[in-house]
């Protein structure tokens, strides 16, 4: 029973992390964009969940909503107004640039937030299952987790906008020709991606403390899936946060959880050695 109870742990984090990474790899694979802002937009959507829920009162999934549209405005905003003027340049450019705004974003969090780690602390017990205690938390975690993830396979499958955005992402310029408005594109995109970020903190609040020096580890975590799963495929990041998920379980329980993330990173480095498309990695999308 403790084998299946690490499993399940390790399925319902990896689910977080799925959700956590697959808006990093959406605009890495078609803006050709390091987006080091990622991190710092998981916990600034954590933040403003536990602003709505905590001092406001709005319902938890109401305020996923809340965060969701705030994010993606913010993101395609800062897409339009700064990443935009520079996509051309190097990769080196971009990265730098995030990087400058990623640092003044974080700043501006621990000045307004404080670095003390907060949480939705949603205290709903938990549920037992032939000897597996599920937390019920973390199940409401996943299923937003997972109802996020689905959604945005569902974009890119069904609608225009998910085939205008496929199109960008394997011939820019070949898009453009066949009318597809690429800069309005790459800011929704960008958009999408800091949507997917602020929602999966808002999920992730309800099961880890959340303080905004956390940034790094998130934006580590996203580096790790990517690799793990193959950049630019949705399940390609659900495959790699599953795995990063169940490594950092039973990784915890054979070397000590100050090891568990460190697991996760030596991994990294043996896929791209040996799989350097990662264990789901294909051209496109889907």
């Amino acid at each position: 029973m403790a084998l299946l109870q690490y499993v399940v742990n390790g399925v319902l984090v990896g689910a977080l992390y799925a959700a956590l990474a697959v808006g990093f790899s959406l605009v890495w694979g078609v803006l050709n964009v390091i987006n080091m802002m990622h991190g710092s937009f998981v916990v600034l959507g954590a933040y403003f969940a536990l602003i709505a829920v905590g001092q406001y009162g709005v319902p938890p999934l109401a305020a996923a909503v809340l965060v969701a549209a705030a994010m993606f405005a913010l993101g395609y905003l800062v897409q339009r107004g700064l990443i935009n003027r520079v996509l051309a340049e190097p990769m080196l450019t971009t990265l730098t640039l995030t990087f400058g705004l990623d640092l003044i974003l974080n700043n501006a969090m621990i000045q307004s937030f404080s670095a003390t780690p907060r949480s939705l602390a949603l205290s709903y017990g938990s549920i037992g299952i032939a000897g597996v205690e599920l937390p019920v938390s973390r199940l409401i975690a996943m299923g937003v987790a997972v109802l996020l993830t689905a959604l945005l396979m569902v974009l890119l499958r069904f609608t225009q906008l998910g085939r205008s955005i496929i199109a960008a992402r394997m011939d820019s310029f070949a898009a453009g020709l066949l009318g597809v408005n690429v800069p309005q594109v790459y800011a929704v995109t960008f958009g999408i991606g800091a949507l997917m970020a602020g929602v999966a903190g808002c999920a992730i609040a309800i099961v880890f403390p959340i303080t905004p020096v956390m940034s790094g580890v998130f934006l580590g975590k996203a580096f790790v899936i990517c690799i793990l799963g193959g950049l630019g495929s949705v399940s390609g990041a659900i495959v790699g946060g599953l795995a990063l998920g169940l490594l950092e379980s039973f990784g915890a329980v054979a070397f000590g959880s100050q090891w568990a993330s460190t697991v996760g990173f030596v991994l990294m480095l043996l896929v791209l050695v040996v799989m350097p498309s990662g264990l789901a990695g294909r051209k496109g999308f889907e």
